[in-house]
């Protein structure tokens, strides 16, 4: 199954213009290729279900780094800021990945449509782990990638797929993690709504005790719940989420250093340099000058 994977999308990345990632006329599903490692990328990970079918890929959160390689995935379901790179690829065996966001509206429906109700802990762990994937999973991919060819099914018959995928995770090996990240009312639940607050208040200097009252929980009870989840503490996922979007605005060109910091909320320039350069390795200016250049040449 692994190599019928690999065979569609290496022809169907070898038809596409551009560079990777490749975003496809299935909404949420990108397919990746890439030739080479790459210096790490910096993202706000949204729930998916990342295959590697070739090569080779790690991505941390806060202080946890996740490791995998063909046939493995990597099953994110908190929204989180994450940084990424590809380990293992070269010309004669490139890097192919598949991202697959998920609808939780039908991992809600298929969940509540089981017959066997999923044991589900009200304990707070990670909101990602890694898994083998193979057999239905792996066909599901499949029969995805080569629907890419036919658009004018792709109404009808994805819907379908996406159910199956959502059955599979949930009756699978991880399919009680799944269950009380995405759907549970239990602890986890409610620190993701504090997550998805404070997703829409970064800019905002929002105090725990807020996030805490959205969670039902004690600041202490919710900070170890939120660190325990996302491996990040409160004001580091609120950080990297204002210096990841000041990084967008800075390569877009939309904004200078100084209005950058502002604009996503902080009071001292000179203290954004420095966590910009600790996140990205670089001072502001010479980041975002390598990006514009890096993107330059891969449009020209």
């Amino acid at each position: 199954m692994l190599d019928a994977l690999v065979e569609a999308v290496t022809r169907y990345t070898d038809a596409q213009s551009g560079t990777s990632p490749y975003p496809t006329a299935i909404d949420g599903f990108i397919v990746m290729r890439t030739n080479q490692q790459k210096p790490p990328s910096h993202i706000i990970h949204k729930p998916a279900l990342c295959l590697v079918v070739q090569g080779a890929k790690w991505t941390a959160f806060g202080d946890r780094r996740y490791h995998y390689r063909a046939g493995q995935a990597l099953m994110v379901n908190v929204e989180m800021p994450a940084s990424g790179q590809v380990s293992e690829a070269s010309p004669d065996k490139p890097y192919l990945g598949i991202v697959i966001q998920l609808d939780l509206g039908i991992l809600r429906e298929v969940w509540e449509g089981l017959d066997t109700p999923l044991p589900v802990s009200d304990a707070t762990g990670p909101g990602v782990f890694v898994t083998d994937f193979d057999g239905p999973l792996a066909d599901c991919a499949l029969r995805a990638v080569r629907l890419l060819d036919r658009p004018q099914a792709i109404p009808v018959l994805y819907p379908t797929i996406m159910r199956e995928i959502c059955y599979w995770l949930l009756s699978g090996p991880h399919g009680a993690e799944v269950a009380r990240m995405t759907l549970a009312q239990n602890h986890t639940q409610r620190v993701i709504n504090a997550i998805h607050m404070l997703r829409a208040r970064y800019t905002d200097a929002i105090r725990v005790d807020e996030l805490a009252a959205v969670a039902q929980l004690s600041p202490s009870a919710f900070h170890r719940h939120f660190k325990a989840l996302t491996s990040m503490t409160p004001l580091q996922y609120q950080k990297r989420l204002r210096l990841l979007e000041a990084r967008r605005l800075m390569v877009s060109g939309a904004v200078n250093v100084e209005d950058a910091a502002f604009q996503v909320g902080y009071e001292s320039p000179s203290q954004f340099s420095r966590e910009y350069a600790r996140m990205f390795g670089a001072p502001p200016r010479r980041d975002t000058e390598a990006l514009r250049r890096l993107e330059g040449s891969r449009a020209a």
